[in-house]
């Protein structure tokens, strides 16, 4: 029996919704941004009253911050599946292609690059900030171990390496890929992997 069997159908319902909330608020976020996104549009999209999207977040802010916090465990849990036998450099690319594809999908807000007040709220919401560490943590030691394998530029600092790794999950060079190029997500996430890895010169 799975965990919703194990609870009440009323404690299903209010989770299932609040998941429906958080894909609306992701989906807005990436769409609107922060700035622009009101509660009156999270609401409208997943078909409920303010009233009831209040009942789960009380504010936009703490909605930013759980949506983001799932983003953050969505990422943590991919990394936790892969196979134990994957390398690191193997651990880097999949988890990678994991974030495109979650940004070409409409799930992948960029609002800490992008937005001071959400930048400062997130670095007060605890939870969000103890798994911002945890995940680069677990990155910075899959860059040095692929440092150490020969597979990473070894001249280069391991944070250089980390923020340029951090960068490509928010290139605007994706949505350009789709809109201009016309090319298909898997035709997108082979490319960009091609570029954070491998780069756009020629190799002897």
């Amino acid at each position: 029996m799975g965990i919703l069997g194990k609870i009440s159908f009323k404690d299903q319902t209010f989770r299932l919704r609040e998941d429906a909330i958080l894909d609306a608020t992701s989906r807005i976020l990436a769409g609107k941004g922060f700035d622009l996104m009101t509660m009156d549009d999270v609401a409208g999209e997943v078909g409920i009253s303010k009233p009831i999207l209040y009942k789960h977040f009380r504010s936009k802010d703490d909605l930013v911050g759980a949506a983001m916090i799932r983003l953050i465990d969505g990422a943590i849990d991919f990394l936790e599946r892969l196979p134990r036998d994957e390398t690191a450099m193997g651990r880097l690319r999949a988890l990678l292609a994991w974030a495109l594809r979650v940004r070409l999908e409409g799930g992948l807000p960029f609002l800490p690059s992008t937005s001071p007040h959400v930048r400062d709220m997130l670095t007060r919401n605890l939870r969000y900030v103890t798994r911002v560490l945890k995940l680069n943590g677990t990155l910075k030691g899959l860059v040095r171990e692929a440092k150490k394998a020969g597979e990473l530029a070894s001249a280069l600092p391991d944070d250089v390496i980390l923020f340029s790794y951090y960068s490509r999950t928010c290139d605007p060079a994706v949505e350009y890929l789709r809109l201009y190029a016309k090319m298909d997500d898997q035709q997108i996430v082979a490319h960009m992997l091609e570029v954070c890895f491998h780069g756009i010169a020629t190799r002897p």
